[in-house]
């Protein structure tokens, strides 16, 4: 599943005003949809929040013969029975937006579980295409399946595909033109679960896009948006049917939800019997034995430090931080491109406090165009290699039940640890990403420990670059962001009231990533990145030119000072400082000139590293904050995170000169 999602819109993307044949796609999560709707749709899709929630919806175009239909990738559901607003709103499409076509799609490797929503899609009489996915890495292990006995059985369209390998993707486009009609078989419960599922059915005489006897059931499970449908639609007709749901559910008070689930399962297993062939000795394949190392904390942790060495220390802080970094901003810019454009500029702009602003000390070109080029690309496009590379493996999952147990301590579940490490990437992008937690609680505690303790891609790259040199520095860093971490989330689970949700999340195979999907998630992420940092490293330069120019820079510097030099800084580093406002990136980038020049020792970098990663979130990050979470909630985190960060500046500075460590 991705993270990112396209937000482009083109030639080939939803029309205004033209109606199209809408297919919606639905299913758990990890189970590959994603896949299918970017092999379905290409790259231009909308990505929106669905109205009233912060769920994220994508929707595209598909030509498939002479009609254009539009695609619905809906969030992750395991059943029409909501209970997170993931899955409340995957259904909610399903009743108001009135598909013409539900394709569900499902992992054949756990057939057997994922088969019972199936049968509840069917039981609504929605029109069905069922495509058992990863059939590729079901065969690894050895299993049969017998797609064309299960349509049978089921009574629609059933396809094998393995999405990831274009396998099964032109008979699903085929499946989805010439669909003609609601085929399904009929499953039935047992006498008394028919008797009571039928004593509310009976009642309903209003139109439903569900089918009367799903509504029935969802109103025994005490569905409350379903009843509250019912109500609007029933009017005066909606006691008599509370009466007799408020008798089936008291009788049944103690075994309902158990019963249910036990005849559906009765029924797909009976509907499996003969489709799913075992193997004598069922094979185990290199992936799944590397997931099942990766789970286990006894494998799963050395695993985790040795990804995090070569993706992030060698590969994005090295190679990307290092020798790129070195390779386009000295090279480049500092070489060739910046000489050439200050020549010119003195040749064609006669007044010097204009040239300023294009190639002086914080001009666009020479400081604003040089920091997001030279030195924030090269480090955000290595991270966004490796984070593609985790991603298309299939790790994160695993990495999410790894660190469960860790992070149910600080308030957390295992699926928070997606925003945590995509803000290693991006922070304002990751703060985004934490909608998808189940609880305001999670939400809450994820944004905080995101602007607090977590460096963005750019900034992390620089810091490792300027640390790598000194390895007690790095360690002290490290460190010293670790411990913040988790005793910040610890306080924070025992201050924001609330409980810790149950964690469950599905595991895609393990496989090798393939080098398209990394280059066009990577391309599409770098896109994304730069169209957003590029118009704010031009504004900071203009507004630290105006503030040149007016003085009022260099009081901001005199006010600065006296803090800077409390927690043991030179006041040259008030400059990087001010610079972490607009992007944090931009601050760590001015603490790599200061170190450039010589005018840091490694105790002072280190304490400034701490503090910078720790200060007040950059402006793009604090306006997400502010739409996602309220202005009450940002500022107040704002307020803590700039508090807290020279407190720890403070408390480093005096630790490491009582100690003498990096003297």
């Amino acid at each position: 599943m991705s993270w990112f999602n396209t937000r482009r819109s083109g030639e080939k993307g939803l029309e205004k005003g033209v109606v199209h044949r809408k297919v919606a796609l639905v299913g758990n999560p990890n189970v590959g949809k994603s896949v299918l709707f970017n092999a379905l749709t290409g790259a231009y899709v909308t990505v929106s929040n669905y109205p009233g929630t912060s769920v994220e919806v994508s929707r595209g175009t598909a030509r498939l013969g002479d009609e254009t239909f539009e695609i619905c990738d809906t969030p992750g559901m395991y059943a029409l029975l909501p209970i997170t607003e993931e899955e409340r709103v995957a259904r909610e499409i399903l009743l108001t937006e009135a598909p013409e076509l539900v394709i569900h799609v499902l992992d054949a490797r756990n057939l057997e579980r994922m088969l019972a929503m199936t049968l509840q899609l069917i039981e609504a009489e929605l029109p069905v295409i069922l495509v058992v996915n990863i059939m590729d890495e079901a065969e690894r292990m050895g299993l049969g399946i017998d797609i064309e006995l299960l349509g049978e059985r089921l009574g629609i369209p059933v396809i094998g595909a393995a999405t990831a390998r274009k396998r099964g993707v032109p008979e699903i486009r085929e499946a989805i033109r010439s669909y003609d009609g609601r085929r399904h078989a009929v499953f039935g419960y047992g006498r008394r679960m028919e008797q009571d599922i039928a004593s509310v059915a009976e009642k309903l005489k209003g139109s439903y896009r569900l089918s009367h006897k799903a509504l029935a059931l969802l109103l025994l499970q005490r569905d409350e948006e379903v009843a509250a449908l019912v109500r609007e639609r029933e009017g005066a007709g909606y006691p008599a049917i509370e009466a007799v749901v408020k008798e089936k559910i008291f009788q049944r008070r103690e075994s309902f939800h158990l019963d249910l689930s036990l005849e559906r399962k009765a029924i797909v297993l009976g509907l499996l019997e003969g489709v799913i062939t075992l193997p004598d000795k069922r094979k185990e394949t290199f992936g799944s034995r590397l997931s099942r190392l990766t789970v286990r904390p006894l494998t799963g942790v050395p695993i985790l430090f040795v990804v995090l060495y070569f993706g992030l220390y060698q590969f994005v802080g090295i190679f990307g931080a290092g020798t790129l970094v070195d390779l386009i901003e000295k090279k480049l810019f500092e070489e060739l491109l910046n000489p050439w454009i200050i020549d010119l500029s003195q040749r064609v702009i006669p007044w010097e406090v204009i040239r300023e602003l294009f190639v002086g000390e914080y001009g666009i070109i020479t400081l604003g165009f040089r920091y997001a080029v030279g030195i924030i690309l090269p480090i955000v496009a290595t991270f966004f290699i490796f984070f593609s590379l985790l991603e298309d493996s299939g790790y994160f999952p695993r990495l999410a039940l790894l660190v469960d147990r860790l992070f149910k301590k600080i308030g957390l579940t295992g699926r928070a640890v997606i925003p945590i490490v995509l803000g290693f990437g991006c922070d304002t992008m990751a703060t985004m990403v934490t909608r998808t937690l189940e609880t305001v609680r999670e939400r809450i505690i994820a944004t905080l420990l995101l602007a607090l303790a977590i460096p963005c891609s750019a900034q992390l790259g620089v810091i490792l670059a300027l640390l790598s040199k000194t390895p007690g520095a790095l360690l002290v860093w490290s460190l010293c962001l670790l411990l913040i971490f988790i005793l910040i989330g610890f306080l924070a689970a025992k201050v924001i009231p609330g409980e810790t949700p149950l964690f469950y999340m599905e595991l895609p195979p393990m496989r090798l990533p393939q080098f398209r999907n990394v280059l066009t998630k990577t391309y599409t992420r770098m896109q994304w990145y730069f169209m957003e940092i590029l118009p704010l490293f031009i504004l900071a330069s203009v507004l630290l030119w105006l503030g040149k120019i007016t003085h009022f820079f260099e009081k901001l510097i005199s006010w600065m000072t006296p803090v800077m030099g409390s927690i043991g800084l030179p006041k040259e580093t008030a400059v990087a400082f001010i610079f972490g406002f607009f992007r944090r990136d931009y601050g760590a980038a001015g603490l790599y000139d200061l170190q450039s020049k010589g005018l840091m020792s490694p105790r002072q970098l280190t304490v400034a590293a701490v503090t910078l990663t720790l200060f007040v979130p950059c402006i793009a990050q604090f306006l997400i904050m502010k739409k996602e979470r309220g202005a009450a909630v940002a500022m107040a985190i704002g307020l803590f995170v700039s508090l807290f960060a020279y407190g720890s500046g403070w408390l480093l500075n005096e630790f490491l000169l009582a100690t003498g460590i990096l003297a």
